[in-house]
């Protein structure tokens, strides 16, 4: 019998199992994709590391974690600054001074403040992403880089998405477009797939395996970070998500985009983003080839692959009621599917390991 079934073999799942593993539990791992790594699966193609499920820039503030990752990669420094383009213009993001100069035609931060503070639309208690947008940004800037991306992400008008989505949008009044402001910020050298391999050595991994209720008698206790509300049968209702698509494109030529990651926040084109993978490793840039992804957000309906949670009242209410049902079972649900959250790769190995540490040593963390 093994100590833990793992259903999933992307980051959270990984790291639990590596961690257990260092301890001598015996892991088995599933996963119904034909891969290991999840959504951080990278692919060598021609030589390019191909994120095939859309950018991961590892980035954090915890020393912890990333000394914990550089155990299994060298990180190439990254620094994440994408590109919005909106009917043919160009803008740099994270909203910052760049920004503003090139919305407003302003140069110093004073003439900023003032410009967005008399742009601003002011609600006391905003009820949606609009009145929140409009209430921390101003028309201009919602409509220009906010309104039409985040209506393709989501599916949805932003009348009709939870003020939380954009709870604290940034607005830096320096010249500055570093994405994330984490101390440690980088990507993989030789991509995140090879990270995995290391991760899941010593664990007994089963691909293109769904996981039946039968499984559970093979071992002492599991941990899912698939969709829980499925797991139930649905017998509350479904959880709603966001699904992703990519089409990959190998294109003769040196340079497509100028840029890692470029996003689209007019209503056109109908992808969100695209991505060209040879800007993540910059001794590439010079190869007379490039590989594009273009990122199209689309209704998950069963047949494809859930990505984002979307976190309205009613779902992660929802959410709460599986969560109580699981309380009495030998079954712990974690990651973006089983935790309903979209959390960042620094949070979910945080999270991976304060499981295992309440599992190895209840009275006190060992990791963080």
């Amino acid at each position: 019998m093994y100590d833990y079934l793992i259903v999933g073999a992307g980051l959270f799942g990984s790291v639990f199992a590596h961690i257990m593993t260092e301890h001598d539990k015996k892991c088995l791992v599933i996963d119904k994709r034909p891969h290991i790594g999840g959504n951080c699966y990278t692919e060598n193609v021609c030589g390019i590391e191909v994120h095939k499920y859309g950018a991961h820039i590892f980035h954090t503030s915890s020393k912890i974690i990333w000394d914990f990752m550089n155990r299994f990669a060298e990180f190439a420094p990254f620094i994440n600054s994408p590109v919005a383009i909106n009917e043919n213009r160009a803008y740099n993001m994270p909203f910052n001074m760049n920004t503003f100069s090139q919305i407003f035609g302003v140069i110093t931060p004073d003439e900023a403040r003032q410009i967005i503070e008399n742009d601003r639309i002011h609600f006391d208690c905003p009820k949606n992403l609009e009145e929140q947008a409009l209430d921390l940004v101003g028309v201009k800037i919602y409509n220009t880089l906010i309104k039409g991306y985040t209506e393709k992400q989501w599916g949805r008008s932003c009348k009709e998405l939870p003020p939380s989505l954009i709870a604290n949008i940034p607005l830096r009044y320096e010249f500055d477009n570093n994405y994330f402001h984490d101390r440690w910020q980088g990507v993989p050298i030789g991509g995140y797939t090879r990270i995995f391999d290391q991760l899941l050595d010593g664990s007994k991994v089963c691909l293109n395996t769904e996981y039946d209720c039968s499984m559970a008698d093979l071992a002492k206790k599991v941990v899912h970070t698939g969709m829980i509300d499925q797991y139930y049968d649905y017998q509350y209702g479904r959880l709603e998500y966001r699904a992703l698509r990519w089409e990959h494109s190998l294109l003769h030529m040196s340079n497509y985009q100028g840029n890692a990651v470029i996003n689209y926040t007019g209503s056109t084109p109908d992808y969100t983003r695209s991505i060209e993978h040879k800007f993540f490793d910059k001794s590439k840039i010079t190869e007379p080839f490039t590989i594009v992804s273009r990122e199209f957000p689309e209704e998950y309906d069963g047949t494809n692959d859930p990505f984002y949670p979307i976190p309205t009242e009613s779902n992660l209410a929802l959410h709460k009621r599986y969560m109580e049902l699981s309380r009495d079972e030998n079954i712990a649900f974690k990651g973006w599917c089983g935790g309903y959250s979209d959390d960042n790769m620094s949070t979910i190995i945080i999270k991976a390991m304060a499981l295992a540490d309440s599992l190895l040593k209840p009275k006190g963390l060992t990791h963080i």
